[in-house]
């Protein structure tokens, strides 16, 4: 672990690690190095949390003095078939459920794209609705607040059907603030004008759930999915948007969460400590 990591003087009190960012490490191992690196909040993903044990995972946070800011993923809730459906509720049922054990209020949404063979966009976006009519009070009652990720438009045909902040705000806002929110990602939403003015409504609302980071560099190395760039590397203004999440009131953590395999191919502690100083350079 470099010196950087232990030693570094940064104001880290609003930065989470999203654990995907560093894949490389286990559970354990993200614990102890973002604890050492001074940052005590890290966003989880269901299947290494799952893999470790949901109890078990909830205590090692407890433990390590770090507070879990989200959970990823439910979701996916635009199938047609009506097995595959109730399939789809039963998970998010239990995805809420874990991220009550966690002690976390916010379950990241990835809406689900179109089925094989469906060309009805529109319909599907209300498929997601018809899901959280069911799945929002019961999350409300465990403390946990749905949060409804627009991702960028490349995604639509097989990710995400919600592509932009209006789009998820035209369904949360159907639900109460506490039961559905959403959440504000630089990555998928830097490229529209009106994300801005969409952030200023989702925070007059108290729906921003969640702030989320990661730069876009052209070309993206590795493809829409995988080509996340370190905070600085690309062309958003990230400091921008955090002052924009900012003006609109919303005064939560700011998650970095980069999909990046050169990331991943480092030594952990080496990004962290490189987020933290990014962080300080390009954020607060």
């Amino acid at each position: 672990m470099t010196d950087t990591a232990r030693t570094q003087p940064y104001d880290l009190a609003r930065l989470s690690i999203n654990q995907e960012t560093v894949k490389q490490w286990s559970l354990p191992e993200l614990a102890e190095g973002c604890r050492a690196a001074g940052i005590d909040k890290v966003g989880l993903w269901r299947a290494p949390v799952q893999e470790y044990g949901v109890e078990r995972a909830a205590r090692l946070m407890r433990d390590s003095g770090l507070t879990v800011t989200s959970l990823c993923r439910g979701g996916f809730f635009t199938a047609t078939d009506a097995e595959l459906r109730a399939e789809a509720l039963d998970d998010n049922r239990a995805a809420i459920d874990e991220a009550a054990a966690l002690g976390t209020g916010t379950l990241v949404l990835v809406s689900g794209g179109l089925p094989a063979g469906d060309r009805d966009i529109a319909a599907a976006r209300e498929r997601v609705a018809d899901a959280l009519t069911e799945l929002a009070p019961y999350a409300g009652e465990r403390g946990v607040r749905l949060a409804i990720e627009p991702l960028h438009p490349m995604y639509a045909s097989d990710r995400c059907v919600i592509s932009t902040l209006g789009q998820a705000l035209e369904i949360a806002e159907r639900f109460p603030a506490d039961q559905v929110g959403v959440v504000v990602d630089t990555y998928h939403l830097w490229w529209d004008d009106q994300a801005p003015a969409h952030t200023r409504r989702a925070g007059e609302g108290g729906r921003i759930a969640a702030f989320q980071l990661a730069d876009w560099v052209t070309p993206l190395p590795e493809g829409v999915l995988l080509g996340r760039g370190q905070l600085g590397d690309g062309c958003i203004d990230l400091r921008g948007w955090r002052e924009t999440v900012d003006a609109a009131g919303y005064r939560g953590p700011v998650e970095v969460e980069i999909f990046n395999p050169a990331l991943w191919a480092r030594e952990g502690a080496d990004v962290v400590a490189e987020i933290a100083e990014r962080y300080v350079a390009h954020v607060s």
